[in-house]
């Protein structure tokens, strides 16, 4: 979380870059200063470092001649999706050339009956959506922002579905990947499974820009279910709410989404997204997809639990438009946490836990928030153990920025102590590289000899994950 502990060591442009650049990409390369801004920052608590050189890119040829280019010369390669990523992926540590990927926004094959597609790099997940609606199929995974499919597959994202559907380790078959030397690399394929010698598109899914440019994304796709149902449900604690979900899952419903708000993000929410139809109350979010049938087993099986466990009644969602609202005030959730101190910054921090352990770390991680005084609402895909605490704070306050970090580290290490992760789904980037070291260890010294073999100039994305 801190970007003033990190060596900023920028590496001296050669003078001839920029003209091959240019001559490249003629007015697609640039060094404005407004643009170099832009692509030096992410949506997380880390301030700006922009890149020296801006490069947008239109196909896999020249996103390999760029890298080329940097590789002769040793310069940095940030690769840049749309900017959303939390952990400081995008800065440009020690200067160099971004490549902005947005300009690569083709969906290039659907294939409905096997279920998958393949698009560029620069695709959002809506937009994909939007293009397959009609087929009768959608893309499953769901960050909250429209993210690029390229960054997504880069930093393994996942969000509100993946409980039922999977993150992006899952939904990736393959990809097309710029190495650091810029060979132009294809992994994976359209078949289900495959023993074909090493997962390359495993080791590239979440490797966050530091092996390689993702440029092509092959992904799995869904059938649109029957039938969908929303439903929100409220309780007197948030043991009890946290409970019904570790019941829920145990028993194996298959419910699609399960998202937990606590009373602070809920008061928030109330407020931002005008649910004034709801109490300031611990609260969790459900989503149930499959036949008439199967819905209505699922749901009352759920309304069961939730009973047993102090939840009240189910307020339901069952039109498109009613569903829509209700996530989109989910989706808000950020901008509904902020608007609780005005002017302040929202940092975001998470992790994720086997499901047994999860009640005990969400109200141990709430305990230490409010010995610290501090405005910071909880969050959670919690089907998946996932919960993500938003501290809302003043960034030129030491002494809240302190508060913060005490409260983040004894999150993520009790997380570790529960057999769980640094991180379920917002990557090391540059926030959270010593607690890989603590949860790792000596895997994260294998981790540094792949990145050596593959790239051994450290030209790709250098500071992130891991340092060398």
């Amino acid at each position: 979380m801190k970007v003033q502990s990190l060596a900023l060591r920028k590496v001296p442009l050669p003078d001839s870059l920029m003209p091959a650049l240019s001559l490249l990409l003629g007015d697609r390369a640039t060094a404005s200063a407004s643009v170099r801004e832009q692509h030096g920052r992410g949506e997380g608590g880390f301030s700006p470092l922009p890149p020296d050189i801006v490069c947008f890119a239109n196909s896999t040829e020249e996103v390999a001649a760029i890298v080329r280019l940097c590789a002769e010369h040793k310069v940095p390669v940030i690769p840049f999706g749309t900017g959303t990523s939390l952990e400081g992926h995008v800065l440009a540590l020690k200067g160099g050339v971004s490549i902005d990927l947005s300009h690569m926004n083709e969906i290039l094959e659907v294939n409905t009956e096997d279920l998958d597609c393949r698009v560029e790099a620069g695709v959002t997940r809506k937009q994909l959506n939007n293009h397959i609606r009609d087929t009768g199929l959608f893309f499953a995974v769901d960050p909250g922002a429209d993210a690029s499919l390229g960054g997504m597959a880069a930093t393994r994202a996942s969000g509100t579905n993946a409980v039922r559907y999977g993150t992006m380790r899952e939904s990736v078959l393959g990809l097309t990947v710029v190495m650091p030397d810029g060979r132009i690399v294809h992994t994976g394929g359209r078949a289900r499974k495959s023993a074909a010698g090493y997962d390359l598109t495993r080791l590239l899914v979440g490797s966050e820009g530091t092996l390689g440019v993702i440029t092509e994304v092959q992904l799995r796709l869904f059938g649109i279910p029957e039938a969908v149902s929303a439903a929100v449900c409220q309780y007197d604690t948030l043991e009890g709410a946290v409970n019904t979900v570790i019941q829920t899952i145990q028993l194996g419903v298959p419910v699609a989404r399960i998202e937990l708000l606590d009373e602070v993000q809920l008061g928030a929410c109330i407020a931002y997204s005008k649910l004034e139809e709801y109490a300031r109350k611990p609260t969790l979010f459900f989503e149930f997809h499959g036949t008439e049938n199967s819905v209505k087993e699922q749901t009352e099986t759920v309304d069961e639990i939730s009973r047993e466990n102090g939840g009240g009644d189910f307020r339901w969602a069952t039109r498109q438009e009613d569903r829509n609202a209700l996530w989109q005030a989910r989706h808000d959730a950020y901008f509904a946490a902020v608007a609780l101190r005005p002017g302040k910054r929202g940092i975001s921090s998470d992790v994720c836990v086997p499901i047994s352990r999860l009640a005990e770390c969400i109200v141990e991680s709430r305990a230490d928030i409010e010995e610290s005084g501090l405005v910071a609402p909880i969050v959670g895909h919690v089907g998946d153990g996932n919960f993500h605490v938003l501290f809302v704070i003043d960034p030129d306050d030491p002494k809240e920025a302190g508060r913060m970090e005490w409260v983040n580290e004894r999150m993520v290490h009790r997380a570790l102590a529960m057999g769980g992760t640094c991180t379920g789904e917002h990557g090391i980037g540059v926030g959270k590289m010593d607690f890989l070291v603590a949860e790792q260890g000596e895997a994260v010294g294998v981790m540094r000899t792949v990145k050596m073999a593959l790239d051994p100039d450290n030209i790709m994305n250098p500071g992130k994950i891991l340092r060398v």
